[in-house]
């Protein structure tokens, strides 16, 4: 299959959520948003690409890539001014925030005095009175029966974990094997923790969806992100531990990661539980059916993250220092995908196919039409002109990037990374030497010209910023995820000039 991903040919900009401009700390699903969503459509661009929306932590230094559940929203993307718009907040209460920081996301000042808001909100809900509020607690209630599938657990684990703290494998016996008895009389002592985080969550849907109609609306399409794997603190191990290798404790039997790379020497150690693929095929993939099916509800397309490990995942035994004690173990991909496509379709899903990449996974990706991933940036080697993300050699069905959220950014690259053999070989490819500040712009013009079907810029390239804006290095954990647009730069003057280029390469929007 080599239609594109969105039918024809568009061009987008990749920004997480958190990095938009906020008085609040960090970016929400407010009036920043729709904003970012204006400035989409005056630049021509038909895609924006957020990475994952799951809850963080601050034990994970705020990676959207480790988060409590693979199904709720993070409340800290909930907008304070659309709460205060219903209602729910009062102007005192935004007025007394803190003066966070314009350029990053200070996560614990920020976490600290959301949860406060939040936790104002919610009480400012449960007392209403009057017809509209009974209006709004007949919509709470029919979200959370909507989305009982997951929401019950994550709402009980969030409260349980809230007041007992730790690993949910450290809790009482008959909480952590969520013995009926157990869970029961947690859940009557619970009452009101429980219901504040189903409102987060009801909270979180209504902004997100409003935010979605609006982009709809505009004709810009969001295009999501799902890490392949949950953390083994979460919500979704603990109500589902069956559909993990867990040992008799509880705790991880084996954890994921890949072998050496380009970004590790001692490939890359995350920790996380792998999937027992044979519990999930007897139960027809239920958990993952529903995962999916819950993000492509929320966007209009999904990037799955480490894409190759539904086909082949590294399997590293628990305790090893590094991943290079693993092994390669096969997943049933095109049982699991075929059975997907029976029940919801051809589904709008890009392969995250970067690093190794073995002959099993390109061939699943070509039996189900998934576009791959190319990375302009990893171009530059001694193979430039046969090298797979060379412009000169994408296929039509290919999400093209400059660079991605792990990379530096192309001016950080080329200024502090690029080796002068890289150097010249821009050079060579440009047909004259360009100063570092031009490159990014010069990457955004041949990929516009490319022939893959969607092309996809991080906002940091559009702006031509350096490693300061960089959002996260692989295998770090401090100054990652911090990174945040300063309000007004994303203005006309540069809407303008990306519109012009968008739409000389057939990629922009009608006006």
């Amino acid at each position: 299959m080599n239609t594109p991903l969105f039918g024809t040919r568009v061009s987008g900009i990749l920004l997480h959520v958190t990095s938009l401009p906020s008085v609040f700390g960090v970016g929400d699903l407010g009036l920043a948003a729709e904003r970012f969503l204006d400035f989409l459509k005056a630049a021509g661009q038909r895609v924006w690409q957020i990475l994952p929306l799951n809850p963080t932590e601050g034990v994970h230094h705020e990676s959207p890539y480790h988060g409590a559940s693979a199904f709720a929203g993070n409340p800290l993307l909930i907008s304070p001014a659309r709460l205060a718009e219903e209602g729910l907040l009062s102007a005192a209460d935004l007025d007394g925030r803190p003066d966070f920081p314009a350029g990053t996301f200070a996560a614990p000042e920020v976490r600290q005095f959301k949860e406060a808001l939040l936790g104002r909100a919610f009480e400012n809900f449960r007392a209403r009175r009057g017809g509209e509020a009974a209006a709004g607690r007949l919509e709470f209630e029919k979200f959370c029966e909507a989305q009982a599938y997951w929401l019950e657990d994550y709402a009980l684990f969030t409260a349980l974990k809230a007041r007992l703290g730790g690993a949910w494998d450290r809790w009482p016996p008959g909480l952590a094997g969520r013995e009926a008895g157990a869970l029961a009389e947690a859940r009557r002592g619970l009452d009101a923790e429980v219901e504040r985080v189903k409102f987060e969550q009801f909270v979180f849907a209504r902004q997100w969806a409003a935010l979605k109609r609006r982009a709809g609306a505009l004709g810009v399409r969001i295009m999501g992100d799902m890490p392949i794997y949950v953390d083994h603190a979460s919500a979704d191990v603990w109500a589902h531990p069956e559909l993990f290798k867990l040992d008799a404790g509880m705790r991880p039997a084996a954890v994921a990661g890949v072998p050496p790379d380009y970004f590790s020497a001692t490939g890359q150690l995350w920790g996380n539980p792998v999937y027992d693929w044979e519990r999930a095929r007897e139960t027809g993939y239920e958990w993952w059916m529903r995962r999916v099916e819950h993000n492509l509800a929320l966007f209009d397309a999904l990037r799955i993250d480490h894409f190759r490990g539904l086909v082949a995942y590294w399997e590293v035994p628990a305790g090893e220092r590094t991943a290079l004690g693993g092994r390669w173990v096969e997943a049933p991909a095109a049982d699991f995908f075929g059975r997907l496509r029976e029940r919801i379709g051809a589904p709008a899903l890009v392969a995250e196919d970067l690093g190794v990449i073995t002959d099993d996974v390109l061939e699943v990706m070509a039996r189900f039409g998934f576009p791959g991933m190319r990375v302009l940036l990893f171009a530059f080697g001694p193979d430039f002109d046969t090298h797979p993300y060379n412009p000169a050699n994408y296929p039509r069905n290919c999400v093209a990037y400059t660079g991605t959220h792990d990379n530096n950014t192309v001016r950080g690259w080329f200024e502090g990374e690029a080796t002068e053999e890289e150097k010249a070989r821009v050079f060579g490819w440009l047909g004259r030497e360009v100063k570092g500040e031009d490159v990014p712009w010069e990457f955004i013009s041949r990929l516009m010209s490319s022939a893959a079907g969607t092309v996809i810029f991080p906002l940091q390239d559009v702006l031509a910023l350096g490693a300061e804006a960089r959002m996260n290095t692989p295998s770090t954990v401090e100054g990652n995820w911090r990174w945040r647009l300063p309000p007004g730069v994303a203005g006309v003057a540069l809407a303008f000039r990306l519109r012009e280029l968008t739409s000389q390469w057939g990629r922009g929007q009608a006006s």
